[in-house]
């Protein structure tokens, strides 16, 4: 039997035209020649019954296709649970878009419902009366305050009159999603019951996870059946989409059943009796969407599920090659293998199956369940089954036409699958210009969560943002909206949204076009600081809606002069240092009316224009925004658009600066999906930072200035043309969490566009110099988030790859500042820097202070090499030992980095230590995504393991433990980063947030790269999917990192090792990638024979020669080169030899020891005593904190301290007081002594200078020598008082160094490095240090290492050692004298 349906052909067929990327069921038209080859179905009233439901399919000996199968599901409801029966639910308040009223009823207990009361009512309404005579509510994921305590359940037949039937006090929660169950006498039939919460147990905020309602009426336990597929409502329980309803539509395919056996189960259930031929293009395409049927959300068996057709010749699609978009076999075994479904979520699955099957005549559409392992339950939906025959071929004529900027919508604060939305601008743009569904919310476009009762989605304005993340918030906003309205139009934004479907819009980078289901039109495209808006309009007379978020803002109407002006001061708990923007915008039609509208709580804001549209349908506003004043904002307005610019010109400027960038990178090889992917994640990488400065001067002759955003508490006296805030000069930069973007952003940044790199590098300094530091959450100003001063080793890898156009010195003493300073308040520097400088860690008592501490270390390398490059020497050793200090925050009783209290003794015992539990000392994520955490420095990290090996078998063990969200630690409830780690499906790896990013590559550290390859082609084949319908990413795509990972693996490389030179290699994705370099250079990346099982490198040639390193230079890179990647199927030995890994702090040769060169506080070990002049109490320098100190009553005070055994002190530090002057200079002298009486200087200084208070600066020692009394004098100052005084030194040697590099002569030897002859020469050298060695004997040691360097030399000369090998042996023997010297 032929069916055939057609939708909308008109509309969809112009949207085809104009874009083309969303896989929207294509209508064909009613022509014979394709009624017979193509079919849609979205199980509509309207559309085809189903020809069988739950009933399985037979083979050609007429067996079921079936086995091990129930169709039933075992119910975890309550007793006579008829909570299904609700058929509307009200409530007096929610929190859009993730926790509403409709996850009350999802039998989810892992989502709630929440109002920002401590007051509620929720209102149910049944399908019929029922008399209730039990309910059960169960308690939200966090914070027992918003449970429940006093309420009232009430009856009634016509929702205005009610009969109280059960009351409640005191009532207590005492876990979480603990479901309690109430039970009281009732005969009475109801139609509407109503909770009526009086108290909740003491917070300003009320939730729920479940309410379910019972009628006490046992249902009896159905029989056993076949899977059971019918039509039915859509996914009650969703984590981002719209709940109750198909991808279209109200209704859906269901698949459900219980898998009995615990091998393979299956179930081949036909549901759909056609007749469809198959061409050489035929494309089968649909949405699914597998759902959890456990409580725990680990049972993903509802993924092993796919459409399959039966073909005429008595074939099936499972039996044939078909793939999907991904490259997955289209079949449901391959399918839930692959990890490519979300369940909870919807996906979209499209195959090509004209390659397999032309010529052949689909007979039956089957929905199939196969899965080898059980047992388990299962459950799932399927919508929108289409077979195209001729299906649409799209076309690209620019980069900008890949982009598709809606990838990450389809999010909310449950589940991310990126929390981004489509904004419309240019590369590092002023503003945002972006369609708004929810104009009221920091969830800015919500891909398909708030469709309306047609389940279509509607927008509320079009809107200007700056919001950098949905969790930062917006700020600084203005919204405009189309009205038809034939008077005064309605201010509403329920009234006034407007329905649309999403192939009827666009969203690129420099454009977003949609037509509203009521024929109305909006276009937006932009400049840096001004857009244009066209509306076409269907009718004669037509309206702009002008709003705002709040009513934080003013409008002035000219409508004689065609222009409104105005300003925004809405901004977000976040948008810290935030202040007034000022807007202008004017409009090409005479305005016939306009007023203000009132009556929404937004009096300020809300004002309307209206147009004569009786012959020109068409109606343009060009706007332009500024922080400065109204008159620059019609300045930048007149500088960037002007008179005769218009929409279209506007349009194709900004275009082509996306082309520019987009161009830079171009792949071969590449699927389309690849190609969206790409180019939709270098629309995101440059989309931010963004431009806080204006011209004030002309286009010819420029003259930047910013308003200063940085005040903590910013001026309220701005007048509503101009603003009250500072007017700095030069460029500013804003809209960057550090803390997630140093890890890739801003290498790519480097890499791809250094000139721009530099000038908003400089944009951020400027901070520093207009507010005295650079912030950690730039939203704009100093927001008090997230861990870490990560500008720091984010523009010191800058300027270490070539990024040199910036002010280095100031930035420079910025981060030595963070790194240094106890900052005045907690927006700003880094958190516990009072004690944390001189325990060597950060505490406890700071709030996730073993992750400051880590950061810290990392930021501390940045500086330590920057140091280096600017020949600060001093600098360079104080900071490159505080880097190696990450040793200090392993707990080696538990085998984790874990947390110190403020006495030194460790949060966790083994008996307490769950390394899956979230919080506490570990930002955003658990112990297991920590281990890894100090990619500065491989080879000590994996020493803290027991050495290579251990390291890789910490990895192994961190991705094969799966990642349950089953403990939320301190975060009392489970948080969506919880969600989405779990759901990621690689073990413990969290590729969701950034913590885990660099991870997988943490392989090549430990010489198993073809680890590192085969994962990282695992997260970019199956974790940035779903462009087409709002998905892309696995979690918070945040300000372009998530994307800049995929760019840079994608390209074959990565910077595992930030503030350095390296890129750790991975596996390419593309046959050729080409990088165009801004110096004209290309790096070409050639893998011919890449493809999805050609994962693993075989080799690597670099500029036609060999290369086995698993790591490349930026040096390598920089001038152009061309590298080609020999790939293959199996696991190879490339890259794995010892010369081949990446460079470490900690050489080769301390494998399997503890061998740290950082420097340690001798004071701290308490084997000594400290006196000072005129007897002053000079203890309190000595007690590792800046907050106390010591004021000297004159000039020329002295400080002694003697050790009760002898100290080689290498460094020491002076950390000024809270209440030092700043200007002031002071000399001293620092002098040893091993009786007392008799002196030697150590070391001099005159006239130094302590910056700022609370600021501690190291001093080395030029030839240090071990003395048991230390004295500094100081011999010159106009004051002093000093907070802190340390003497740095390195701890006892460990013994087995010199058996650890025996161990690397024997594996250079092996691995063809070292030649057989030199061997015995070395190995008897180092037989003779190990004996000084364990005697202690260290001028022994030292003299005969340095003798061991003579003969490296003599050998190396002799061609008897690689250039590799002899300098990873002078490394080793440099590091061992380093420790005894």
């Amino acid at each position: 039997m032929k069916r055939l349906v057609r939708k909308n052909f008109l509309a969809l067929f112009c949207f085809i035209l104009l874009f083309g990327l969303i896989p929207i069921p294509a209508v064909q038209t009613a022509s014979a020649a394709s009624d017979s080859d193509d079919y849609f179905t979205s199980f509509e009233p309207d559309d085809p019954e189903l020809d069988w439901e739950n009933t399985v399919e037979t083979d050609a000996d007429g067996n079921k296709m079936a086995s091990g199968i129930d169709g039933n599901i075992p119910f975890d409801g309550i007793q006579g649970d008829i909570t299904e029966s609700v058929v509307n639910i009200e409530v007096s308040g929610e929190n859009p878009p993730s926790e509403v009223k409709e996850k009350l009823i999802d039998r989810d207990e892992t989502t709630k419902w929440l109002t920002f009361d401590d007051t509620a009512t929720i209102q149910v309404e049944l399908r019929q009366p029922e008399a209730v005579v039990k309910y059960a509510l169960t308690s939200g994921n966090d914070f027992p305050g918003r449970d429940p305590s006093d309420w009232e359940l009430a009856g009634s037949n016509d929702g205005e009159n009610w009969t109280t039937l059960d009351s409640r006090a005191s009532q207590k929660f005492s876990e979480r999603y603990q479901r309690e169950i109430y039970e009281f006498e009732n005969t009475e039939k109801y139609l509407y019951y109503r909770l009526n919460i009086t108290k909740n147990n003491g917070d300003s905020i009320i939730q729920l996870a479940e309410l379910a309602i019972s009628n006490g009426i046992d249902v009896p336990e159905a029989p056993p059946s076949d899977m059971k597929s019918m039509i039915a409502n859509g996914p009650s329980s969703t984590y981002n989409a719209k709940a109750n309803v198909g991808w279209t539509g109200e209704n859906t395919i269901t698949y459900q059943g219980s898998h009995l056996p615990d091998g393979r189960a299956y179930s081949y259930n036909k549901i759909l009796d056609v007749d469809i031929e198959v061409t050489a293009d035929t494309a089968l395409s649909y949405y699914i969407f597998p759902s959890f049927t456990d409580k725990d959300h680990t049972n993903y068996a509802s993924t092993y599920a796919s459409v399959d057709l039966a073909f005429s010749d008595g074939t099936y699609l499972h039996d044939l090659e078909a793939h999907d978009q991904h490259g997955i076999k289209l079949d449901p075994q391959s399918q839930g293998d692959s990890k490519t479904l979300y369940a909870n979520q919807w996906n979209f699955k499209k195959a090509d199956i004209g390659s397999v099957a032309e010529g052949k005549t689909i007979e039956r559409i089957l929905v199939a369940y196969d899965n080898p392992k059980g047992p388990a339950t299962f459950k799932g939906q399927i919508d929108d089954i289409q077979i195209d025959g001729n299906p649409v071929t799209k076309t690209y004529d620019n980069y900008s036409d890949y982009v598709n900027t809606r990838r990450g919508t389809q999010s909310n604060g449950t589940f991310s699958r990126g929390n981004n939305f489509p904004a419309v601008a240019v590369p590092h743009g002023f503003n945002f210009w972006t369609p708004v569904t929810n104009a009221g919310s920091n969830w800015i476009y919500s891909y398909n969560e708030s469709n309306n009762d047609d389940n279509l989605p509607m927008l509320q304005a079009f809107a200007l943002s700056h919001e950098p993340s949905p969790w930062m918030g917006d700020r600084q906003t203005f919204q405009v909206m189309p009205s038809n309205a034939e008077g005064k139009p309605d201010a509403n934004r329920e009234n006034r949204a407007l329905a649309f479907k999403h192939e009827n819009e666009v969203a690129k980078a420099h454009y977003y076009g949609v037509t509203f289901e009521n024929g109305i039109q909006t276009e937006m495209t932009s400049t840096d600081h001004a857009a244009t808006m066209r509306f076409t309009f269907k009718d004669d007379s037509s309206n702009l809606i002008f709003d705002n978020v709040s009513n934080n803002g003013g409008i002035t109407l000219n409508p004689e002069n065609g222009t409104i002006s105005g300003y925004t001061d809405q901004k977000s708990g976040l948008s810290t240092g935030a202040t007034r923007m000022f807007i202008y915008a004017t409009f090409d039609k005479p305005v016939v009316g306009s007023g203000k509208l009132t009556g929404e709580g937004r009096d300020n804001v809300t004002a309307y224009y209206k147009f004569d549209t009786t012959d020109d349908k068409e109606i343009t506003m060009k706007i332009a925004t500024s922080l400065i004043s109204v008159a620059q904002a019609k300045k930048n307005l007149e500088q960037e658009i002007g008179a005769d610019g218009t929409f279209d010109t506007t349009k194709k400027k900004a275009e082509k600066k996306w082309n520019d960038l987009l161009g830079i990178i171009e792949v071969e090889g590449a699927s389309e999906d690849q190609l969206t992917t790409l180019y939709s994640n270098m629309y995101r990488l440059f989309l931010y930072p963004n431009s806080g400065f204006e011209n004030t001067g002309t286009v010819d002759n420029p003259e930047y200035k910013h308003v200063s955003q940085l005040a903590l508490n910013p001026c309220s006296t701005s007048t509503p043309t101009k603003t009250c805030a500072p007017i700095e000069d030069g460029k500013f930069y804003v809209n960057n969490g550090f803390w997630d973007t140093y890890r890739t952003t801003w290498p790519a940044y480097s890499l791809l566009t250094p000139e721009k790199t530099g000038e908003m590098i400089d944009g951020f300094v400027q901070q520093y110099k207009d507010g005295g530091w650079i912030s950690r959450w730039s939203s704009p100003g100093y927001a008090n988030l997230m861990v870490g001063t990560s500008a720091n080793i984010a523009f010191a890898d800058a300027y270490l790859k070539g990024v040199t156009n910036f002010d280095v010195e100031s930035f420079y003493q910025s981060a030595v500042k963070d790194a240094s300073v106890a900052p005045p308040n907690d927006n700003v520097g880094r958190k516990g820097m009072e004690t944390s400088i001189f325990d060597g860690y950060t505490n406890t008592s700071t709030g996730e202070g073993m992750s400051w501490a880590l950061d810290g270390y990392i930021n501390d390398f940045g500086i330590a090499q920057l140091a280096k490059a600017l020949d600060q020497e001093e600098d360079y050793q104080y900071f490159l030992s505080r880097t190696q200090n990450y040793d200090r925050m392993f707990n080696p009783n538990i085998g984790f980095f874990n947390g110190k209290k403020p006495s030194g003794e460790w949060r966790s015992s083994p008996d307490s230590f769950n390394p899956a539990e979230w919080g506490h000392d570990y930002t955003e994520t658990n112990a297991w995504n920590m281990a890894f955490h100090a990619p500065q420095d491989g080879q000590g990290l994996a020493n803290l393991y027991g050495g290579k090996k251990g390291l890789e078998d910490k990895l192994d063990e961190f991705f094969s433990t799966p990642e349950k969200a089953a403990y939320p630690g301190s975060y009392g409830g489970l948080i969506h980063e919880m969600r989405e780690a779990r759901d990621v499906r690689m073990g413990m790896y969290g590729h969701s947030n950034q913590p885990a990013h660099h991870i997988i590559y943490m392989y090549n550290y430990a010489g198993t790269p073809w680890k590192t390859q085969e994962k990282v082609r695992e997260v970019l084949d199956r974790l940035y999917i779903g462009s087409e319908i709002g998905q892309g990413y696995a979690g918070d795509e945040d300000n372009g990192e998530m994307s800049a990972w995929y760019i840079f693996s994608a390209l074959g490389f990565y910077p595992l090792k930030m503030g350095s030179s390296e890129y750790a290699i991975g596996a390419p994705l593309f046959k050729k990638a080409t990088i165009h370099l801004e110096n004209g250079k290309d790096i070409v990346i050639n893998a011919p024979n890449n493809s999805k099982e050609n994962k693993y490198v075989q080799s690597l040639k670099v500029n036609g020669k060999s290369y086995t390193k698993n790591y490349i230079k930026h040096e390598d890179l920089a001038d152009g080169a061309t590298l080609d990647f020999e790939m293959g199927p199996e696991p190879s030995e490339w890259g794995s030899d010892l010369t081949d890994l990446p460079e470490s702090i900690t050489p080769a040769a301390t494998d399997g020891l503890s061998a740290s060169a950082s420097l340690h506080d001798f004071t701290d070990q308490a084997e000594g005593t400290a006196t000072g002049s005129d007897k002053e109490n000079v203890k309190q320098l000595f007690d590792n904190t800046s907050e106390t100190q010591v004021n000297f009553d004159h000039k020329k005070p002295w400080i002694h301290y003697h050790f009760n055994k002898k100290r080689k002190v290498k460094m020491y530090t002076l950390t000024s007081s809270d209440n030092s002057d700043p200007t002031a200079q002071v000399s001293w002298v620092l002098k040893g002594s091993n009786d007392g009486e008799n002196w030697s200087v150590l070391d001099e200084r005159d006239n130094e200078s302590f910056k700022w208070q609370q600021y501690t600066r190291a001093f080395e020692i030029e030839n240090p020598e071990s003395y048991s009394f230390y004295r500094l004098e100081v011999t010159g100052s106009q004051s002093v008082s000093l907070s802190e005084l340390e003497f740095l030194g390195l701890e006892e040697p460990p013994a087995g160094m010199s058996a650890g590099i025996k161990r690397v002569v024997q594996r250079l030897n092996n691995e063809g490095d070292l030649k057989s002859a030199a061997v015995h020469a070395l190995e008897l050298h180092l037989t003779a240090v190990e004996q000084f060695e364990k005697r202690g004997k260290a001028q022994k040691v030292v003299k005969h290492m340095k003798g061991f360097k003579q003969l490296l030399k003599h050998q190396h000369k002799s061609g008897l050692l690689s250039d590799d090998a002899y300098h990873m042996l002078k490394d080793n023997a440099d590091y061992m004298i380093k420790l005894w010297q």
